[in-house]
């Protein structure tokens, strides 16, 4: 897949508030700093399409993007960042956790994970809450330029193991870095194919 063309839509607090329109859209969350925005930016081919920012939690809202006018890029608030405020973290935390269970036009999440440091306990229960939810989603292992291969395959092979305490199958995995044009045609054929597979909503009856 190509991205021709990518435009920020507009942002949200509620979900019934979102775009309504009957295209398939996937979804990118991962714990506040995890790159996020570094990852949109180069999948979309742009610099600055999502803000990136050196404040951890930044993004509080659903951020919707538009691509080539046929499915949406939604960014999502990152989850985990301790100097946010608990109240805060659980308002964030419900807004989100909504969207996966009720969102009708969501396809994939993709689930975001730090591949330069050993698994971290709340992606793994991130990740095992959507499992038990039926939530369909991916794994994409960033910033694997940012440590040795040795160090970022033990990472990964590590993340691995620990999911099949919990898992009969993984679920899809990508490693990418946007430094060394890593990931990204892999990204894009899947939700390529995805794409074929979107019901809208008043046809899936």
């Amino acid at each position: 897949m190509l991205i021709k063309s990518s435009d920020y839509i507009g942002s949200y607090v509620h979900l019934d508030k979102c775009p309504q329109a009957q295209i398939p859209e996937y979804a990118f969350v991962g714990r506040s700093n995890v790159g996020k925005s570094s990852l949109i930016n180069y999948l979309c081919g742009r610099k600055a399409l999502a803000k990136v920012s050196v404040t951890p939690g930044k993004t509080q809202t659903i951020n919707y993007f538009l691509i080539n006018n046929n499915w949406h890029l939604v960014d999502l608030p990152g989850f985990g960042y301790a100097k946010i405020s608990r109240t805060q973290r659980g308002k964030w935390s419900a807004m989100t956790k909504n969207y996966f269970e009720k969102r009708k036009q969501l396809q994939y999440v993709f689930l975001l994970v730090d591949a330069r440091i050993p698994p971290q306990k709340i992606d793994l229960e991130f990740a095992n809450w959507m499992g038990e939810k039926a939530v369909p989603f991916n794994i994409i292992f960033t910033k694997a330029d940012k440590a040795g291969s040795i160090e970022v395959s033990r990472n990964i092979d590590a993340f691995k193991k620990l999911m099949l305490e919990e898992w009969e199958e993984l679920p899809p995995m990508f490693i990418t870095s946007s430094v060394k044009s890593n990931g990204k045609e892999a990204i894009l054929n899947f939700i390529s194919q995805a794409n074929k597979q979107f019901v809208p909503a008043e046809e899936s009856v």
